[in-house]
């Protein structure tokens, strides 16, 4: 049973990095030739045939924006690929890119990363979200993915 939720790069913050990204470039929308793009607005992987565009985004840097913390050298920007249109948001409330080894890295309310732990199967997922909420200095985690190190998505206390 799934009790933690993927957060997607919210509509507002997509309507942002489609005009500027967070490194201050302008978005290049592309047609995917061949789909499997992870796409960050609605938390599933693209289709041959359709409209993205890889951005600079900054997660770390836009919670704290909206909390007040200073994650100080932790702020990292990086690529993620978006819609470069319309987005309808993710389709269900599961736990997506679950099926490759993934880091789940965890934030204080400071913005200071606390840890992490890999995780290499899709049932340890929950179990890593609870392990790092159990800590009560935790505020959120991000997954990322191994391989790149790219974001792929926030969770939040339940």
């Amino acid at each position: 049973m799934t009790t933690h939720t993927a957060q997607p790069i919210a509509p507002r913050v997509l309507e942002e990095l489609r005009d500027t990204d967070d490194a201050g470039r302008p978005a290049v929308p592309v047609t995917d030739p061949e789909g499997g793009a992870p796409l960050r607005c609605c938390l599933r992987r693209s289709a041959p045939g359709e409209r993205i565009a890889l951005v600079s985004y900054a997660p770390l840097r836009r919670w704290a924006a909206a909390t007040g913390a200073d994650p100080g050298p932790y702020d990292e920007q990086g690529p993620v690929f978006v819609h470069a249109g319309e987005c309808e948001g993710p389709r269900d409330d599961g736990l997506p890119f679950t099926g490759s080894h993934r880091t789940v890295r965890r934030y204080g309310i400071d913005g200071r990363i606390l840890g992490g732990r890999l995780v290499r199967n899709p049932e340890d997922f929950e179990p890593a979200f609870a392990e790092a909420f159990a800590d009560p200095a935790v505020a959120l985690v991000h997954v990322r993915a191994v391989e790149y190190g790219c974001f792929l998505y926030e969770v939040r206390r339940p």
